[in-house]
């Protein structure tokens, strides 16, 4: 089961970056076929150096920054959303084994 998800896992990865190298050759062929460039047709992929030495990445227009799992943790914690079916879901949890439970011990009475 473990190799069958990394082996999924690896094939979409690289079906993912296919298809976004893709998008980038496409918009080449169309700033070819046009003879011009154009400001308003972006690439899809743009990766810039800063002069302190970082990197900005944008995907489709959208920036894609750094970020601290524990911060997220830490924001995601401090929201404390009810989760309505969640909730249900360990009421119902509760009740199946607690009669689950009550058979048990009244078979084993019996015995």
């Amino acid at each position: 089961m473990g190799k069958f998800v990394f082996k999924s896992i690896f094939l979409i990865t690289i079906l993912f970056v296919g298809v976004l190298i893709g998008m980038n050759k496409a918009n080449q062929g169309m700033n070819e076929m046009r003879g011009y460039t154009d400001s308003s047709f972006q690439t899809p992929v743009n990766i810039e150096t800063t002069d302190e030495g970082s990197l900005n990445a944008a995907v489709l227009g959208n920036e894609i920054s750094s970020f601290n799992l524990d911060e997220k943790k830490e924001k995601l914690e401090e929201a404390k959303s009810f989760n309505f079916f969640s909730e249900i879901g360990k009421l119902l949890a509760d009740l199946i084994s607690s009669i689950a439970q009550a058979v048990i011990n009244f078979f084993a009475s019996l015995f």
